[in-house]
């Protein structure tokens, strides 16, 4: 584990881009077939898409990042308890708190923007069922990035990335047909 450590400390935007890249592509191939959907054979398309899961993935980091200052910054401002700062001993709640405003503000962004990219890629068009995606926010993402923000910083994008893989899965199961 000590080598996958050093990765991503030496290689912060790499790692996301390829964690991502890899991951998040499986579990988009994965939701497809279980919902047994017929998976495109165009491999140029699923380039594109691991491209752009790769550059989320890079997103999701700067977000990470940017949302601990976020919270810090609403602490010290006392706009937030400080029992949700970087020196509580409540961990969850701050885990929580970085959770709750990452999903609420970067969250609709993130999913707007992986739609129209897939749009682009697929030659679709339209935001048709994007209300679900939205609805993960609240019910998959909000708690499983509490749970990943009370993780050590180093393997939080890995866990976000393989949380893609349990979401498409999750997503797949919706979308089988009887």
């Amino acid at each position: 584990m000590a080598w996958y450590i050093d990765w991503v400390k030496s290689n912060m935007l790499l790692s996301a881009f390829v964690q991502f890249a890899l991951l998040g592509t499986l579990g988009e191939i994965l939701g497809i077939l279980v919902a047994k959907r017929k998976l495109s054979a165009n491999m140029v398309e699923w380039l594109l898409k691991a491209l752009v899961w790769g550059l989320l993935g890079i997103c999701v980091k700067y977000a990470f990042k940017g949302f601990v200052g976020f919270v810090d910054a609403l602490v010290a401002q006392n706009l937030l308890p400080a029992i949700f700062g970087k020196d509580t001993s409540v961990a969850i709640l701050r885990a929580f708190a970085l959770s709750f405003f990452m999903n609420a503000q970067f969250g609709p962004l993130l999913m707007f923007l992986h739609r129209s990219t897939d749009n682009l890629i697929t030659r679709a068009k339209g935001y048709t069922g994007i209300e679900k995606s939205l609805f993960t926010l609240a019910w998959f993402w909000l708690p499983a990035h509490t749970v990943t923000f009370s993780l050590p910083a180093d393997f939080q994008i890995g866990v976000a990335a393989l949380l893609s893989v349990a979401l498409g899965l999750i997503m797949g199961f919706t979308k089988r047909k009887a």
